[in-house]
């Protein structure tokens, strides 16, 4: 019986997506990927349905706006199932802006917290009476809720 030529191997799936084979690897392990095995006389091929390269397509997205490939699994399958419940993605995509907000919170105190203890250190290098603005340098940023 002939090979399903419609289906790719890894390396053309690796091309076509514009990704590593180790990367199709890690999503096929994960269940992101539909794939299949064929046997070659003595070698075990993996091949994967041409739709993977759309998958990995909107893998690649819904990584770039902060989803884990965990989260994107449940979501992914239940999409190419015709199964996806809009009002959970609305709500799953609410709460991924409300996370990404407080990284962001956290990240622009971060940068104050920065800027002021290079003015510090700036001053401490002309200054020699330093000791008593080590203090500042010391701030903490505040625990997370």
């Amino acid at each position: 019986m002939a090979p399903d030529t419609a289906f790719l191997l890894i390396g053309t799936l690796a091309a076509q997506a514009n990704t590593t084979k180790d990367t199709i690897r890690h999503y096929d392990q994960l269940g992101l990927l539909k794939s299949r095995k064929r046997q070659a006389g003595s070698r075990l091929y993996t091949e994967f349905h041409p739709e993977c390269v759309e998958r990995i397509e909107l893998i690649k997205s819904a990584q770039a706006i902060g989803f884990t490939l965990t989260e994107i699994k449940d979501s992914l399958n239940d999409y190419y199932d015709g199964q996806l419940d809009i009002d959970l993605q609305l709500s799953l995509t609410q709460q991924k802006l409300a996370q990404v907000r407080k990284q962001q919170m956290t990240i622009n105190l971060m940068i104050e917290m920065l800027a002021e203890r290079i003015e510090v250190l700036e001053r401490m290098k002309t200054d020699k009476n330093y000791l008593s603005n080590i203090e500042i340098c010391k701030k903490k940023i505040p625990p997370q809720a």
